[in-house]
């Protein structure tokens, strides 16, 4: 797909929507995209992708949940809003379709983000600081368990 060994976010896009194809996977490309892109240079080279990978893969508890705090920080100011959390959320929920099953209400991207920040934004200040983010998740055994699932795969 990329013979000069760069994608940019337009073709990252149409990979992407390639394992979605029951619904609209650009915007939650974009944001992955913005996560891999780590140069902040607007193309992913075959290092920042294994990059990438390696830390989702192999990385520590703490190195995934930085990643993942690092694809909710749309902004990249150190904080998620209730804001970026429901961009992120939408836009997840328009890649799985309209379709899911069960149906969803237009109100559950919300709702998420409400149960988000009720269990990790812990001073109830309004946003949820990576410090906030890694102790809540590091206690949560549901979330534990998940950052596991892929480390026998490789």
């Amino acid at each position: 797909e990329c013979p000069s060994g760069l994608v940019d976010e337009e073709t990252f896009k149409l990979i992407y929507a390639q394992f979605f194809p029951q619904g609209d996977a650009s915007t939650y490309a974009h944001f992955l995209f913005d996560a891999f892109d780590a140069d902040r240079n607007g193309a992913l080279c075959f290092q920042d992708f294994v990059i990438g990978l390696s830390v989702l893969l192999r990385g520590t508890v703490q190195q995934k949940l930085k990643w993942a705090f690092n694809l909710y920080d749309i902004n990249k100011d150190g904080y998620i809003t209730k804001e970026e959390m429901l961009e992120i959320m939408k836009s997840i929920y328009d890649m799985m379709g309209r379709c899911p099953h069960p149906t969803l209400r237009d109100s559950a991207p919300a709702e998420h983000v409400e149960l988000f920040f009720q269990k990790m934004d812990r001073n109830g200040d309004g946003v949820v600081t990576f410090e906030e983010f890694l102790e809540t998740c590091q206690k949560d055994e549901d979330i534990m368990s998940s950052m596991q699932i892929f480390e026998n795969v490789i």
